[in-house]
């Protein structure tokens, strides 16, 4: 995989004279989970509003290896390999699974009105190989035999599930998660950690807005305190929830 670091550097957002985000400057490594937590109101989603092309920053550089991506349209974005995970799960209820996985993927020939006419068999090739890979990407997130079940009878983890493998399937090197595991139950956490953990081991990135103090120990690798648009703090997990100030602003101890 060709993945390649996120980087901000001196982003500042303002919204009617209220600053957001205040000369942030993070940096996103693949084979990582990076956790970005600290309390409401902290910048933590205007924060990926601005990497994924939503928000334009006031002032700063987005970077993803080498190319600046300050300014570009979502969807330009996307296509980049940056996917995002909206706490709102954005699934389509009345398809099914794999229909669901399917709409993901870019440059479909058989979106042309002319190549399947022309070239048919370019077409119905593609249109396997996707099947195939669609089936393998409902399988990486626990919803193998799954595929023809419709998305509506699905529980709210499940959809967080499905909507990672619709990123993936759109070809998202990095992975901009936020509260992954708000609003579900303790087996689906431990199902959306394990998958966190599993993508980062191949290789790409993950950043998580997560208030889990438990899920963000678990599963992250470094971790950015965010407070009034500000690193208030970074390190592994441990330092930083074991930061007195933090756990005093943030945890109430």
């Amino acid at each position: 995989m060709d993945n390649a670091p996120l980087r901000c550097v001196g982003l500042t957002k303002s919204f009617g004279g209220h600053r957001v985000i205040d000369d942030l400057t993070v940096s996103f490594e693949p084979g990582k989970v990076t956790a970005i937590v600290g309390p409401n109101g902290a910048g933590k989603s205007t924060l990926f509003h601005l990497m994924t092309g939503f928000l334009r920053p006031d002032k700063g550089d987005i970077w993803k290896g080498r190319r600046r991506i300050n300014g570009l349209r979502p969807f330009i974005v996307a296509r980049m390999g940056i996917g995002r995970l909206f706490q709102d799960v954005r699934i389509f209820e009345r398809l099914t699974l794999l229909e669901n996985v399917l709409v993901g993927f870019p440059n479909q020939s058989g979106e042309n009105p002319v190549w399947p006419f022309l070239l048919p068999h370019v077409v119905r090739r593609q249109e396997a190989a996707h099947l195939a890979a669609a089936e393998r990407w409902l399988d990486l997130v626990g919803l193998g035999g799954r595929s023809s079940g419709s998305a509506e009878e699905l529980s709210f983890g499940q959809r967080k599930l499905l909507a990672i493998a619709r990123l993936l399937a759109l070809g998202s090197e990095a992975l901009l998660l936020d509260e992954p595991t708000s609003g579900v139950g303790r087996g689906m956490i431990d199902s959306l950690v394990a998958l966190m953990k599993k993508l980062a081991r191949e290789g790409r990135t993950v950043a998580v807005i997560e208030h889990n103090m438990s899920v963000v120990a678990d599963c992250s690798d470094v971790m950015y305190f965010m407070d009034a648009g500000r690193v208030a703090a970074f390190g592994v997990p441990s330092e930083v929830l074991g930061n007195r100030s933090i756990r005093a602003t943030y945890l109430g101890l």
